[in-house]
């Protein structure tokens, strides 16, 4: 297996955390970018002690810039400059130094003069047994082609001089990657990875600000990896990420979620490339959709949050055998309303306040979803149960809430909870059609690589959704058969509904949860009988959709009346409403879809608008 490796550049903080964070993440080796260490205050030999005592390999130090095809009398302190670069990197214990093709206006072009300056670097790196790896980037002034970088390393011939491939330069230029599988593995010194979404921006722009971890962005990065291992590369595999999000982020997670793309990375390419894999991962899980919700509440509180229930339609089916635990169904769904007073569920209440605490996925085999999660390094959950009580595999998922793994085996999670008896009526709700997570935009993509990593996920096209304060970046993640969606909500704006959320609700959780009808008109009716009432949606929305669509008048008027919106996609319908939010906290969405596959994004800017005419003002305390 490759080694594992990782700039510092990618990560937050000061040298010394960087390092602590791709430590312990389990990296094998790291590139020390340059900034890093001229800012920081130890000495290269004390850096070097460090990396030794946390067993991280040093495989490069970078970058060397505007070296090559310098007229004099910069050409000369080019290699008096690299001479000293020699002497740090034999401080640090590292043996390559990776230089970028020149962007320079003073620069000259020519592949042989380029080749001449390299000769003569390679023969003063060899002398001190060091290396030198020439890369390409995509917007260097006379080389920004890898094939161009390495027919200059061909043409000097050169056992110290090698050239250095990165799948941003080499992919977002579009660039052909074949011609790789044609370069000896033995010259191609260090291989760099990083996706990056698709951005309508300049190249510079697009690579200094929005490059992410592979499986997190929309380069063919795989394929990439297919041309490399054809060459047979057998050195470091190392992320080189330039991202603002993660600069500004938590090294720790950061460097986890480089980790977590590697091994996705390494086993996608493991059924061609054996060799890429130490330990193939388990299969993905078939996911089947939502086993049960839990919310944590108090006693209070667990009372209006059961009487919303039953205005929604929920029966009261179960009791916990010896706990504060209410089990509620409708048609698929079940809900859970968990008051205890000590155990994870208070935890998560005392830390949150009332909110989603827990989600069970009905897999089928929870087994091999609890081990490909726990080689993607996902944290495992244990509590202590009660004796008769079953015990369900867990992990942390969102915000510090649960995802549990129910199976067959599993199934029989509520004979914990003792039958109530209830009057089974014509259930209106069918089965959970989403759940929606907020978060800080900063997280999204961490979100993103666990989801999809870990289960049998796509990822949708994000959205981007206007709310009154500021912009909802959204991304949808579904299984095939449409059975297990979610959504995941972020923005920058502080002011946003889902950025309150976060702040009042301290952290990303579940912001709300939808549930599909067969008839969204009817169940619509009764549950207004039963006293539920939904949020307010403006006149003027209605006239617009009246004149977009020209329906029926006595649709319009159903829709008028109940607060109901409407989308169309083709032929598909699509029907929506919202309760109030419950506790400033969490809400719930009734959905009928006809034929639709999408989530009503061009309701959205709406729904955030109403709700944020009924949500506190931020600057008022709560009471």
């Amino acid at each position: 297996m490759n080694k594992r490796s990782i700039a510092t550049v990618s990560l937050s903080g000061a040298l010394d955390e960087k390092l602590r964070a791709i430590a312990s993440a389990g990296f094998d080796a790291v590139e020390i970018f340059e900034n890093d260490l001229l800012s920081f205050g130890a000495s290269p030999r004390d850096i070097a002690k460090l990396c030794k005592d946390l067993n991280l390999e040093i495989c490069a130090f970078q970058p060397f810039r505007d070296f090559e095809g310098m007229p004099e009398p910069q050409r000369a302190r080019n290699f008096a400059r690299a001479e000293r670069k020699f002497d740090l990197m034999q401080e640090l214990g590292t043996d390559l130094l990776l230089i970028c093709s020149n962007v320079s206006p003073a620069s000259v072009g020519g592949i042989d003069r380029a080749a001449d300056d390299f000769r003569e670097l390679g023969d003063r790196a060899a002398s001190r047994g060091l290396r030198v790896g020439y890369e390409a980037l995509a917007w260097g002034r006379h080389v920004n082609d890898y094939r161009d970088a390495w027919e200059i390393v061909r043409r000097v011939d050169h056992p110290a001089i090698g050239v250095i491939l990165d799948s941003f330069h080499a992919l977002a230029p579009g660039f052909p990657t074949r011609a790789m599988a044609s370069i000896p593995g033995d010259k191609i010194f260090l291989v760099q990875l990083a996706d990056a979404p698709k951005l309508e921006l300049d190249i510079l722009s697009w690579s200094r600000h929005f490059r992410s971890f592979p499986g997190q962005g929309d380069l063919p990065v795989g394929e990439f990896m297919a041309a490399i291992a054809a060459t047979g590369y057998a050195g470091p595999l190392s992320l080189e990420i330039f991202n603002d999000q993660f600069r500004a982020g938590s090294a720790a997670q950061t460097a986890l979620d480089g980790l977590r793309s590697l091994i996705l990375l390494e086993d996608q390419l493991a059924p061609d490339w054996p060799r890429f894999a130490a330990e193939p991962l388990a299969p993905k899980a078939k996911s089947r959709g939502t086993g049960f919700i839990e919310f944590a509440v108090n006693e209070t509180k667990a009372g209006e949050l059961a009487r919303l229930f039953a205005q929604l339609g929920f029966r009261k089916t179960g009791a916990h055998r010896s706990k504060a635990v209410e089990r509620w169904s409708q048609g698929k769904v079940e809900l859970v309303i968990n008051s205890e007073t000590d155990g994870f569920a208070h935890s998560h209440y005392v830390t949150h306040g009332p909110g989603v605490c827990a989600i069970a996925l009905d897999v089928d085999n929870a087994g091999l979803a609890m081990q490909r999660a726990e080689m993607l390094k996902a944290r495992t959950f244990y509590q202590p149960v009660g004796p008769g009580e079953l015990e369900i595999p867990a992990i942390h998922g969102v915000g510090g809430s649960l995802l549990y793994f129910l199976d067959q085996a599993g199934k029989n999670w509520d004979t914990d909870f003792e039958p109530v008896a209830s009057d089974k009526g014509a259930d209106a709700l069918l089965a959970v059609d989403h759940i929606a997570q907020s978060m800080p935009y900063d997280e999204m993509l961490s979100w993103l690589l666990f989801y999809t990593g870990i289960l049998d996920l796509k990822r949708l096209p994000q959205m981007e959704i206007a709310d009154p304060r500021g912009l909802v970046q959204s991304q949808a993640i579904i299984n095939a058969d449409q059975s297990l969606r979610f959504v995941l909500n972020g923005s920058s704006a502080n002011r946003t509904l889902p950025a309150r959320f976060i702040s009042e609700f301290f952290g990303s959780g579940v912001q709300h949860v939808a549930f599909s009808c067969r008839d969204i008109f009817a169940a619509v009716a009764e549950m207004r009988k039963r006293g539920a009432d939904f949020l307010d949606i403006p006149e003027n929305y209605y006239d617009d959709i009246e004149a977009k669509y020209d329906l029926a008048p006595d649709l319009m008027a159903q829709l008028r009346a109940n607060h109901i919106l409407y989308d169309r996609e083709g032929d598909g319908e699509f029907f929506q409403v919202y309760t109030h939010i419950f506790d400033e906290r969490f809400f719930f969405e009734i959905v009928e879809r006809r034929d639709y596959q999408g989530f009503g994004a061009a309701n959205a800017g709406i729904r955030l608008a109403a709700q944020a005419r009924e949500v506190r003002p931020a600057s008022m305390p709560r009471v």
